[in-house]
């Protein structure tokens, strides 16, 4: 399936080739457009200066627009931890789907099945770590939403291909909605620092993390589940830092 894709040129790319070793992330999107055709003739016109490495239709096949090899426009500004401007060292892939702005909608199953063999395959290749399967929301939470609450991260987990806390969700519910002492706030937005997220508003930066990891309430608010949650992944992370992938 993944050997002969179907391929459409788009313009937007950096000249300049890069090194397969410079390859560090993979950025998930939606496309935030209300027709699929719409989305695909933007990421490949000349003037709006965007694109993307990968498409996946509501169908579920997988387009190539630009080669893995060079540089597509399609995180912007973005960061996460230390790393800044990630368009250079990453693989950015499309997803069609309405978004928040047209009736935000569930992704299909043939395009979450296409998207896990992709990524699966370029993980590999690249070998990129769980920690860096990032979506856009992650590394530009000052300004996007994507891929947005139901894109199931969970599930990505379960196939090794993301992460994802190993909390009890009973436990978790009986712990929403209670409010976080003003330490306890101070440490979850510490957390986040750690976990990798750069904004520089508070509310959007837990917003992003609540879409990522606690989809059910997209508040900003922060509650005592949500401080657990981002204690969890801190753990986690340290012991991903030791283990290959």
């Amino acid at each position: 399936m993944l050997d002969n894709l179907k391929r459409i040129y788009s313009p937007n790319f950096d000249i300049k080739k890069r090194k397969p070793k410079s390859i560090e992330f993979i950025i998930l999107h939606y496309t935030g457009m209300k027709k699929e055709k719409d989305a695909l003739e933007r990421l490949t016109n000349q003037n709006s200066k965007v694109s993307c490495h990968y498409f996946i239709t509501y169908s579920g096949e997988i387009i190539n627009l630009v080669p893995d090899l060079y540089t597509s426009w399609h995180a912007g500004r973005s960061a996460w931890k230390k790393k800044k401007s990630l368009n250079s060292k990453s693989l950015g892939i499309e997803i069609s789907n309405p978004g928040h702005t047209f009736k935000y909608a569930n992704f299909k199953k043939k395009q979450i099945k296409s998207l896990f063999l992709l990524v699966s395959k370029l993980k590999k290749k690249y070998k990129i770590r769980n920690t860096h399967i990032l979506g856009h929301s992650d590394i530009a939470p000052d300004r996007k939403k994507d891929p947005g609450e139901k894109f199931p991260w969970k599930l990505m987990k379960k196939k090794n291909m993301s992460i994802w806390h190993d909390l009890n969700e009973v436990m978790l519910k009986s712990l929403r909605n209670q409010k976080c002492t003003k330490f306890e706030l101070f440490k979850f937005f510490n957390n986040l620092k750690k976990i990798g997220y750069q904004a520089k508003s508070k509310i959007k930066a837990a917003k992003a993390f609540q879409r990522r990891f606690r989809q059910e309430q997209i508040s900003g608010k922060i509650d005592k589940e949500c401080l657990l949650i981002s204690n969890s992944l801190i753990k986690l992370n340290k012991y991903l830092n030791f283990i290959k992938f």
